[in-house]
């Protein structure tokens, strides 16, 4: 468990679209790019080992930046090296951060100064959903996998823990690359499952015109 404090003020950058991380949970990733195996070997000789994962704007905001302001940081857990020098990694969410300040250096991969602040929630035990319906959540998500041609192991789901179940799904299924961020941003678990919930409905109703991350 970490505390605030433990937390670097400055971190790796890894943008990487589509590719969701949440607190307490876990991101495989497959690492082959030179500067991104030189990240995870620098990141290896750190005390935090965190990396912090974040996406691309979809187009450049205003202000002319490439990247959402929030990510999420996860540590690096679980490492293996193929005969032909790619990474397997495991990161471990840890905490949602903010970017303040992109930084240049030496390093071939993006570093930034980042703020914790706003998401000590993330360091703490895992979030309880207090009118989370497990069977019509079920039974969406069931409608949602036919459509999608998507399969899964029903038992598990059944079983699993309110907040594994809802951020496994956020960062698995295929929604867009904004409505990730969005649930990346949520405040809580209720409103990430609202969101879930929206998202699987607006795809069995066929991607209807409306835009309901307005």
């Amino acid at each position: 468990m970490y505390r605030l404090n433990d937390l670097p003020p400055t971190i790796p950058v890894f943008p990487l679209p589509g590719a969701l991380m949440l607190p307490r949970a876990r991101l495989p990733l497959h690492i082959f790019e030179p500067r991104y195996l030189q990240m995870i070997d620098d990141t290896l000789k750190t005390d935090h080992r965190l990396i912090g994962m974040i996406q691309p704007r979809a187009q450049k905001a205003g202000d002319g930046r490439e990247l959402q302001a929030i990510g999420c940081a996860g540590r690096l857990t679980q490492l293996s090296e193929t005969e032909d020098g790619r990474y397997m990694v495991t990161l471990a969410g840890v905490s949602r951060y903010r970017i303040t300040k992109e930084v240049s250096g030496f390093q071939p991969y993006l570093q930034a100064d980042v703020s914790w602040d706003g998401f000590e929630r993330d360091l703490g035990k895992p979030e309880v959903d207090k009118g989370f319906d497990r069977p019509a959540f079920l039974d969406l998500l069931n409608r949602y996998f036919e459509a999608q041609s998507l399969s899964t192991d029903w038992d598990s789901l059944k079983d699993a823990e309110e907040e594994l179940l809802i951020n496994s799904l956020s960062m698995l299924c295929p929604f867009e690359q904004e409505e990730k961020q969005a649930l990346l941003e949520a405040p809580s678990l209720a409103t990430r499952r609202e969101t879930v919930v929206t998202l699987m409905e607006f795809a069995l109703r066929g991607g209807e015109s409306e835009n309901i991350l307005q």
